[in-house]
């Protein structure tokens, strides 16, 4: 029986490198972003269904859901930064928090409340990406981090609810990514680990199936 994963934020970083190892092992795979060129070229590379879109959108998400009938693993990796240049939570500008509580909370919920009927059936897995501004205190990443806090304990209390499904919601740590770099600038994102670093982190929580939890690369 051939594997199903949706991946969210797959067109490039960690997204990008998780579909490649999982195609790579002959999983189906159906992955969006919202940059649908650069989406589009990884669905020709790995023989993937795309579908670019915003998860932050209910149409878009319905059909990611409708895409994935029989599915054995969400992951929700994509995410916003937020405000830039990283402000003090006194001047974080309201709105543009509320948005990033969308995209970082409230999108990868809604996600795992149309994907959990496919899940349920296949005892399949969710892997939350989060981050330890969840649980630092890193000035300027308060609004991240209070989402990220929040993804983490959606993650914890869905672990008790959902319990034929496996919820791990993973810290991968620094990673030289495009979001890392809007953060703290180019120079000093090249020198954090390449996100093809974690993924053997992953393969190993779907290979084992360890208990649900959080864990940090």
């Amino acid at each position: 029986m051939t594997s199903t994963a949706l991946i969210t934020g797959a067109s490039r970083g960690l997204g990008l490198a998780l579909a490649r190892a999982l195609a790579g092992r002959g999983w189906n795979l159906v992955l969006t972003a919202r940059g649908a060129d650069d989406l589009n070229r990884v669905g020709h590379e790995l023989g993937a269904t795309v579908l670019p879109g915003d998860v932050t959108d209910p149409a878009h998400r319905d059909r990611l859901i409708r895409a994935v009938p029989e599915l054995d693993l969400l992951v929700n990796n994509a995410s916003g930064l937020g405000a830039t240049p990283l402000p003090p939570l006194a001047d974080y500008p309201l709105a543009e928090l509320a948005g990033l509580f969308e995209a970082n909370v409230l999108a990868p919920l809604a996600l795992v409340q149309g994907a959990l009927p496919a899940l349920r059936a296949r005892k399949g897995a969710i892997v939350n990406i989060t981050s330890d501004a969840a649980v630092e205190p890193y000035e300027g990443w308060g609004g991240y981090g209070a989402t990220k806090a929040a993804l983490d304990q959606l993650s914890n209390v869905l672990a008790i609810e959902e319990p034929e499904v496996a919820v791990w919601w993973l810290d991968p740590g620094e990673m030289n990514t495009r979001m890392l770099a809007g953060a703290i600038g180019a120079a000093e994102a090249g020198g954090a680990p390449h996100p093809e670093t974690v993924v053997p982190t992953i393969l190993r929580l779907l290979d084992n199936r360890p208990v649900s939890g959080r864990l940090v690369h």
